[in-house]
């Protein structure tokens, strides 16, 4: 193995902050752009299916008592 122990490549000579926070920073950036579609598209279907039940007649409207 490269270092001598984990506090060794943590550290990496002084350099360990900026290497583990690219690190981090990608694995951030990843992860949104992996949930960001499907975010979005779980609130059209939403939307679609909330669309879809104003537009079915008969079902949202109550009959009116006289």
């Amino acid at each position: 193995m490269y270092f001598d122990s984990l506090s060794a490549a943590l550290s990496m000579d002084g350099h360990g902050a900026y290497v583990w926070s690219a690190y981090a920073i990608s694995l951030l950036v990843l992860v949104l752009l992996v949930r960001a579609p499907r975010r979005r598209q779980q609130m059209f279907l939403r939307q679609l299916a909330g669309e879809q039940k104003r537009r079915q007649p008969g079902l949202t409207a109550k009959p009116e008592v006289e």
